[in-house]
């Protein structure tokens, strides 16, 4: 860490924070966004969902436990930058791997620390997502404003080709029952090994994969995973997706592949003022009436005006803080997604039943 070494964060809007340089000596940029989960900061970075943003963690102590192996979501971190209150340079684990200094080196990731996390989150919310840079290397504010202005809204942009997988692979145990197509926009490694935990062939395929080329694979099931960027940016994901439902075999949406399905079906999607991410965040489950504590992670959402305007759509999970759509379903077809992370990782396992609900589906289908 270098402890001594000043940092500089500027926002769009011209609001400076002064800092501690952490990770690479550099400048970084992208949207802000922050992250309320207590703990899993290692699989938060590196989920691709994150590619292009900024990531502040609302827990004040970051890095305390090291980072594993074992403990990531993709092969790299993802984030463009990190903000935190405390950095904690080592790590009292014993089965730490090495300390989150060295894995942000390696990946070449900048970042602050030492700053006010919680009135920069407080200016965020009360203004809205916008940009910003962090810049330890650079200390005219002038100049780093200049330059967090020319950089791209997140409003209108595509980053899934820049994360997807670009050749297909497959996993699977001698055990497997089932043939899943995983088209990855994104994926997050957690939501694969839910899927081979409950007897699942899955390949992955690449998200400019033809109907042909998945259908060659003969499924009995298609899952659409998680990514980052704007669903509305991304057309022939949303037509080869209408292609897959007009299949009528069981279909299963997380994060991005939900509002990618929901775009695939006339629905809207729009962009949020403030995101949701953490590991906490309250859902209704409106077929059962429980309630489920979730792990979520996106700046995009359904629009509940699209839906109340069709009859073949469902919504199945209401967000509770700000009554948001969070799951939907079509009405006649196995067909159904959710707008948070099931596979948790880092989270609470209380919506693992939906993978069940999916193996359901296809089991429903093939007699």
């Amino acid at each position: 860490m270098h402890s001594d070494l000043p940092a500089t964060l500027v926002l769009e809007d011209g609001t400076i924070f002064k800092g501690t340089a952490i990770g690479k000596i550099g400048t970084t940029e992208g949207e802000i966004a922050f992250n309320t989960g207590m703990t899993g900061y290692q699989e938060v970075f590196t989920d691709p969902s994150y590619l292009g943003q900024i990531l502040i963690m609302t827990t004040s102590h970051i890095g305390n436990y090291g980072t594993h192996h074992n403990e990531i979501e993709s092969e790299s971190i993802k984030i463009s930058g990190l903000i935190t209150k405390k950095f904690s340079n080592g790590f009292s684990r014993p089965s730490g791997n090495k300390s989150l200094q060295e894995l942000m080196q390696e990946n070449n990731t900048v970042g602050i620390s030492n700053i006010d996390t919680r009135a920069l989150v407080r200016h965020i919310r009360s203004k809205g997502a916008m940009n910003a840079i962090i810049s330890s290397e650079i200390s005219d504010e002038g100049k780093l404003l200049e330059m967090v202005k020319k950089v791209p809204s997140m409003n209108g942009l595509e980053l899934s080709s820049k994360v997807s997988t670009k050749e297909s692979y497959e996993v699977q145990t001698n055990e497997s029952k089932y043939r899943v197509a995983l088209l990855d926009f994104g994926v997050k490694k957690n939501i694969i090994r839910c899927l081979v935990e409950r007897g699942c062939h899955v390949k992955v395929f690449p998200l400019n994969s033809t109907l042909q080329e998945i259908n060659d694979f003969n499924p009995d099931g298609y899952m659409l995973s998680n990514g980052p960027g704007d669903p509305s940016a991304m057309p022939e994901s949303i037509s080869l997706v209408r292609q897959i439902v007009e299949t009528n075999k069981p279909v299963f949406g997380i994060c991005l592949g939900h509002q990618i399905l929901g775009l695939s079906q006339g629905l809207k999607t729009e962009k949020m003022f403030n995101g949701h991410r953490g590991i906490n965040h309250p859902i209704k489950n409106l077929k059962s009436g429980k309630g489920e504590i979730t792990s979520q992670n996106h700046g995009f959402v359904i629009s509940k005006s699209s839906i109340d305007n069709q009859d073949t759509i469902r919504v199945t999970h209401l967000h509770l803080n700000d009554d948001t759509i969070a799951g939907i379903e079509l009405k006649n077809k196995p067909v159904f997604s959710v707008q948070y992370h099931p596979e948790a990782s880092a989270g609470p396992h209380d919506s693992r039943y939906l993978f069940d609900q999916f193996i359901e589906n296809i089991n429903l289908s093939k007699n």
